[in-house]
């Protein structure tokens, strides 16, 4: 697949796809539930791993993975419905949420007052002082065994002693590259090329990406313009349902979302990315003024052998328009509103559904 720009970021997800759906797509949440259940008021823990069908139906597995008998899985539903219905109920809650996020992606987005290093302290702590075997008065008085006390606690203090070198060295590899990467957002951003996409690709591995997502770049006038192209899902790819708990089964049930609601929640999602990704760039890239913004879908064709581009929507702002928003009150924002208010280009139907449309292209011109 070509690109229009030179430079190219591919951003890992934070999060998989789920199994629970009829069709592979755009969602979040582990594809089942381990959990630990008891048999009983005295019984031992059992570790147990519910499967969920795309139909909400569960299906028990044993720890090793193996299926787990009808008569098994009877009795654990009689033993420990509720520990299983409250792991149901949480499992539910989040992939209801999940979705939800997914049309909330601008909230997260940083005020472009927020520029420059942010300083991380290492994040793992030292290794716990070690606990050293204390005597007792026979061991004091009988030779060998004092001798084996001593070894012990020599063996100890000695891994003790290996393991907080090698966290030593970890927390000094860390904080090397935190010292490179304050000198490079501190002064490389406003003039060399490859500071600016460094610190660009870090802020955008910051975002909980539900899928592999490529974002291809160029800086012009003198690094004063960045133009960004961004690699979206089809609105195939999109969840199209949420979830319940039945008040009497130990099951989820799945609710088809209307086409209204899809439609809302695949444009939600596209201005949400759209509006994370200008964030970073006037929020980390100070020296830039206007960023052109589009998205792209790939759409396979499988006489050609390729996955040509097809273009959704492409914007066009300036840092003065972008600091006219009020970041401290973006859960009550609409990205589609707040996109729509800047030059746009898009070829939408009433129905919701893109056209597609010919990008911006970067321009010296602008001013």
């Amino acid at each position: 697949m070509e690109s229009r720009f030179q430079r190219r970021i591919r951003l890992a997800p934070g999060a998989r796809l789920i199994t629970t759906r009829l069709r592979p797509g755009l969602s979040v949440g582990p594809p089942g539930i381990s959990l630990v259940v008891r048999r009983g008021e005295e019984g031992e823990g059992l570790p147990v791993n519910l499967e969920i069908t795309a139909s909400g139906e569960i299906r028990y597995r044993n720890a090793d993975g193996s299926r787990m008998n009808t008569s098994g899985a009877r009795e654990l539903r009689r033993d420990a419905e509720e520990d299983l219905r409250d792991a149901l109920q949480a499992h539910c809650d989040r992939l209801n949420a999940d979705l939800e996020r997914l049309g909330r992606m601008h909230e997260q987005t940083p005020s472009p007052d927020s520029i420059g290093y942010q300083p991380c302290s290492y994040p793992e702590p030292p290794p716990l002082p070690v606990a050293l075997i204390r005597p007792s008065w026979w061991q004091d008085i009988w030779t060998p065994a004092r001798q084996r006390v001593q070894q012990e606690n020599a063996w100890r203090q000695a891994e003790h002693e290996e393991a907080y070198r090698a966290w030593e060295w970890r927390k000094a590899k860390f904080d090397a590259r935190e010292f490179q990467r304050q000198q490079r957002e501190d002064n490389a951003t406003f003039d060399d090329p490859e500071a600016m996409q460094q610190t660009l690709a870090d802020r955008l591995e910051e975002i909980d990406w539900p899928r592999e997502t490529l974002i291809d770049f160029d800086l012009v006038d003198d690094f004063r313009t960045i133009a960004v192209d961004i690699d979206m899902p089809g609105e195939e790819e999109m969840p199209d349902r949420h979830w319940s708990m039945p008040a009497k089964r130990i099951k989820l049930s799945p609710h088809k979302l209307t086409v209204t609601r899809q439609h809302q929640l695949y444009r939600d999602y596209l201005y949400g990315v759209a509006f994370r990704v200008l964030g970073a760039a006037f929020a980390r890239l100070p020296r830039i003024e206007l960023a052109l913004v589009s998205g792209y879908r790939r759409v396979t064709d499988p006489d050609a052998g390729d996955s040509p581009q097809r273009y959704l929507f492409s914007v066009k702002v300036t840092r003065e328009q972008w600091e006219r928003l009020d970041f401290d009150r973006l859960e009550h924002l609409d990205p589609v509103e707040a996109i729509e208010a800047f030059t746009l280009r898009r070829d939408m139907t009433r129905s919701g559904e893109f056209r597609d449309i010919k990008p911006f292209e970067p321009d010296w011109r602008w001013r």
